[in-house]
């Protein structure tokens, strides 16, 4: 298996597990951390220089969502913005040196 193969089954699962349904409805308290997790992470593709706009999107949905009152909502776009973040980030260390291959020689 290819490592660009690799790098897209690993974005592949990010993205499936993030759409995952929760058994139970989601509180405040689940919507808190998911949002947190999901804000260190787009933080720290920002740092990299790397973060995706639908990201930040997705973020303010969840944000929005929460402030409605809407959990289950919140939780399930908070994820998709953790696991775009994460994504993002895969991307911006891959692309670190896959850039070099590209390069004429």
């Amino acid at each position: 298996m290819s490592a660009a193969m690799k790098r897209s089954l690993t974005l592949a699962m990010l993205l499936l597990l993030s759409f995952a349904p929760s058994a139970r409805a989601a509180n405040e308290a689940d919507y808190k951390a998911a949002y947190a997790t999901a804000e260190a992470a787009s933080k720290e593709a920002s740092g990299m220089r790397n973060q995706w706009t639908t990201t930040v999107s997705t973020l303010a949905a969840a944000k929005k969502a929460g402030d409605g009152g809407d959990f289950d909502g919140a939780v399930a776009a908070a994820r998709e913005a953790e696991a775009l973040a994460k994504a993002s980030v895969v991307q911006a260390i891959s692309e670190k040196e896959a850039w070099k291959a590209m390069e004429i020689r």
